[in-house]
């Protein structure tokens, strides 16, 4: 170990990943300009196909933003196009001002490599020829007989297409219409100041790391390349380089080996003036905070995942549980429903963390925190369905 090597407690680990992921305090400001920041700090927001309660890329700005309205994001996409459709770990709205470096990936794509399906380059060719000369289309704009009326997973060749085309970089999203991408030629959408200069490995690597360590505080080598297949030597190379050149500072965790990154001394001189508040946060299964699942059970002693991809009896929490963050501490996880047709929101089933006891103080905030975001997914009643009776019993007197 190298004797200037800085060791953190894990209450100060914590106090340093919170305040970098916007959740200590307000620190984006409010409106449409606020999402913006939060998108550009945290690096992305996940696109979720699932509306149990409220979409992914829209809860995730939702928790940092106190004022945040889903329109803001359709515009930041459509009208500002200040932000833009990719690949992050997974389908993501990632800020304009990163694009060149979503050119890296897309490059690997032009140069052969298939997105899940082989490629059928002649309708490669077909599709985008019909998009060049007719303006933006979607999937539903290409016909297709299915083979099997009753298999919805059979992808129709052009859908293939568009896919690899986006991939690729030809294609870019305009805008969504009833959740399905619209896809246009990208010279068609990017803004014409934007960068386009394609990066070199190096220069991604680089970029990897401090988008990592800006969102998260710290991080851990493996953190950073967290499904991106084939980055791991150049990160390792990058990280080397950064710290010889001061522009990184080891550190480790108070009874722990692994060697963690930070940026600067800044975050380490004024770790002990971060106020952890017992402020309470509703998150997002995909939830930028908690999306790499072994770090949350290394820092938060916490194990989370998301069951709607399990069979139902293999299910331990519900279907589609959201975390609930007290302060630096995960103490619940609930099962919700939005009947909007209804108007109420359900809490199906609702789990304590094994030491936690709710009390009069926590029950108040939660149930602000549940209305505000009951009425975010269009619901102005909540009902909690299943829960231990006698905390059920003492939310009556809030809902």
């Amino acid at each position: 170990m190298k004797n200037n090597l800085k060791i953190v407690s894990l209450e100060q680990a914590r106090g340093i990943m919170l305040q970098s992921q916007g959740l200590l305090q307000p620190c984006f400001g409010k409106g449409k300009s606020a999402a913006l920041k939060a998108i550009e700090h945290i690096g992305y927001v996940q696109i979720d196909t699932l509306s149990v309660a409220a979409r992914a890329h829209h809860h995730t700005l939702w928790t940092r933003l106190s004022d945040y309205k889903e329109i803001y994001l359709n515009e930041l996409l459509e009208k500002d196009k200040s932000v833009f459709e990719y690949w992050s770990h997974a389908a993501s709205y990632l800020p304009m001002s990163d694009y060149r470096f979503s050119l890296f990936v897309k490059k690997g794509y032009a140069d052969g490599k298939s997105h899940w399906f082989g490629q059928d380059k002649k309708m490669n060719k077909f599709v985008f020829d019909r998009i060049n000369a007719e303006g933006p289309l979607q999937s539903k704009d290409f016909e297709y007989k299915r083979k099997d009326p009753n298999n919805w997973y059979e992808w129709k060749p052009a859908k293939k297409a568009l896919e690899q085309l986006f991939m690729e970089g030809k294609l870019m999203v305009v805008k969504r219409q009833g959740f399905q991408k619209v896809y246009d030629l990208a010279e068609r959408v990017l803004p014409s100041k934007v960068n386009t200069d394609l990066p070199t490995e190096k220069e991604y690597a680089e970029h990897l790391i401090k988008k990592a360590i800006q969102a998260n505080g710290i991080v851990e080598e493996k953190e950073i390349a967290y499904l991106r297949r084939g980055l791991k030597e150049s990160i390792g190379k990058s990280l080397k380089r950064m710290l010889k050149d001061g522009e990184l500072i080891e550190v480790k965790l108070q009874g722990d080996d692994k060697t963690l990154f930070v940026t600067s001394n800044e975050h380490l001189n004024s770790v002990d003036k971060i106020k952890v508040e017992n402020t309470i946060h509703i998150l997002s299964p995909f939830d930028n905070a908690i999306i790499q699942r072994k770090r949350v059970q290394r820092f938060f002693n916490f194990d989370f995942m998301i069951e709607c991809y399990l069979p139902e009896p293999k299910r331990k929490f519900g279907y589609f549980c959201l975390p609930v963050l007290y302060g630096d501490e995960f103490v619940a996880r609930f099962d919700p429903k939005a009947d909007r047709a209804e108007k109420i929101f359900h809490i199906k089933q609702m789990h304590f963390e094994k030491g936690f006891a709710p009390d009069e103080k926590f029950n108040k905030e939660f149930s602000l925190k549940l209305k505000d975001y009951a009425s975010f997914t269009g619901c102005d009643k909540v009902v909690i369905d299943k829960a231990d009776k006698n905390w059920k019993k003492k939310m009556k007197q809030y809902l």
